[in-house]
């Protein structure tokens, strides 16, 4: 258990910001920390009442509708949670006034004693967190995976003891405010992601970096070889590097060769499993499994431990996820692809004809190789949400420069794409739901995206 001390928030004026997952975790745990807190969402009251409920047994002040800038008054910590902006007035007010700026995961990387995998990048993070878990639990270490995904680990802070081992997930917007790294780090790729709140890429990058900024030299730091956007961070690295590789072998990590996945470290190199044992479609699933090999490793995880955890994982839900097979067509859901470079990916993991379900809303990406990815894999695409028109417009640029163009349908929502691909789908044929764009258009996150599709497809006749 965590040593019993003061905690440095004991007495401190706290305003969160959001009443969501983190917001209410780290509230719960500053009450508990004998803080004074105080929470601000720009929701109203009757869109909360869930959220209220769960935190009608703590003493805290509640302010909604608005982020006041009275909420400074007073305030010692100005703690942000995932979903609100960190360009809002108040928070450059706060960073004015030399108020520190916090959320609930770098609350937690403060005061966790056990040892921390924090895992990063544009993509591929949850299947790699959650199939490092896996080979940590394989080899049956007390294991806790959270973070960006699952239950904030500040509420399970009090329960984690110094042997376990923890795998936390981390968005660049977590990272944002983070002045501390995890003994053991990864990057697993850098793409064009979030500008619409980071604005630029040096922007998004550096949020990134801080997983790696404040690692001391007995630390380790895993970057793929095969991303410029990663491997451009190996210049800040304090402590060990180690690499994981699709296209060399590594001199210390993860690579594949001759059909195998293969391990190096220190001088020795051996094989993990077959590439054909990774029950996961995609490249960039083989990426994901190099990269929690390493990281593993780097833990102490036993290899039978980890090659055993390779050959049982299944795909995380939205990611992938086969929904169904009806008369021959095969229904995937890869709600998860929210930028261009993750639809590309799901599209590049098939060899069938292809039904792109793709639509949603824009973050300021670049869309040129998904219009060209799209052209010479797809059969047909199905648009819908708020991107639908510009895509419809940039397939359509292609077409009348006289390259191959997929034919285009255009649909008011996801409802009407299922039925729509349902329709015009041969067997032999896959649909896959990869949109590319956020889900903010039409749903909460891509989670209830993908269990919308779910429910469609498993509604479809026979």
């Amino acid at each position: 258990m965590q040593t019993e001390m003061q905690d440095e928030l004991s007495g401190k004026r706290l305003v969160i910001l959001g009443l969501a997952r983190q917001g209410k975790a780290l509230a719960r745990f500053a009450v508990a920390a004998s803080a004074n807190v105080v929470v601000s969402d720009k929701r109203p009251a009757d869109m909360l009442r869930p959220e209220l409920e769960e935190v009608s047994d703590l003493s805290i002040e509640i302010v909604l509708g608005e982020h006041p800038m009275s909420l400074l008054d007073d305030a010692d910590v100005l703690a942000i949670s995932g979903g609100v902006p960190a360009d809002l007035p108040l928070v450059s007010a706060a960073c004015d006034r030399g108020i520190p700026i916090t959320n609930d995961s770098h609350e937690f990387m403060k005061r966790v004693q056990a040892t921390v995998i924090g895992i990063t990048g544009s993509a591929g993070k949850t299947t790699t967190t959650s199939l490092t878990g896996a080979m940590v639990r394989a080899s049956g270490k007390r294991t806790w995976v959270g973070g960006n995904i699952g239950r904030p680990l500040i509420s399970e802070l009090d329960q984690i003891e110094r042997n376990d081992l923890v795998i936390q997930e981390l968005s660049s917007f977590q990272l944002e405010q983070w002045t501390v790294s995890p003994p053991i780090a990864a990057v697993l790729n850098i793409t064009h992601n979030h500008l619409d709140r980071h604005k630029t890429m040096n922007a998004y990058t550096e949020s990134k970096a801080n997983i790696l900024r404040y690692q001391r030299p007995d630390d380790i730091a895993v970057l793929s070889a095969d991303d410029e956007g990663a491997d451009n961070l190996s210049n800040i690295v304090a402590g060990r590097l180690r690499q994981f590789s699709l296209e060399l072998p590594v001199e210390d990590g993860a690579f594949v060769g001759q059909g195998k996945i293969w391990l190096r470290n220190s001088g020795r190199e051996w094989v993990i499993c077959d590439v054909q044992d990774i029950p996961l479609r995609g490249r960039h699933n083989v990426l994901n499994v190099l990269a929690a090999v390493v990281l593993a490793d780097s833990a102490g995880i036993a290899s039978d431990s980890i090659a055993r955890a390779i050959r049982d994982f299944e795909a995380v839900d939205h990611r992938l996820e086969l929904v169904r097979i009806l008369n021959g067509v095969q229904f995937f859901n890869d709600s998860i692809a929210t930028s261009p470079e993750r639809a590309i990916a799901a599209i590049d993991s098939f060899v069938e004809p292809l039904i792109l379900l793709a639509g949603g809303r824009d973050k300021d990406m670049i869309w040129d190789e998904w219009v060209r990815r799209v052209d010479e894999r797809v059969r047909v695409v199905v648009l819908f949400g708020e991107l639908a028109e510009r895509m419809a417009e940039w397939l359509a640029e292609k077409a009348s420069a006289g390259q191959r163009s997929p034919m285009v349908t255009r649909v008011m929502g996801l409802a009407d794409a299922v039925a729509i691909a349902a329709e015009m789908a041969q067997p032999g044929e896959v649909v896959l739901l990869a949109p590319g764009g956020t889900s903010y258009d039409s749903f909460v996150d891509f989670a209830e995206r993908g269990e919308s599709f779910r429910r469609l497809v498993r509604a479809l006749p026979e």
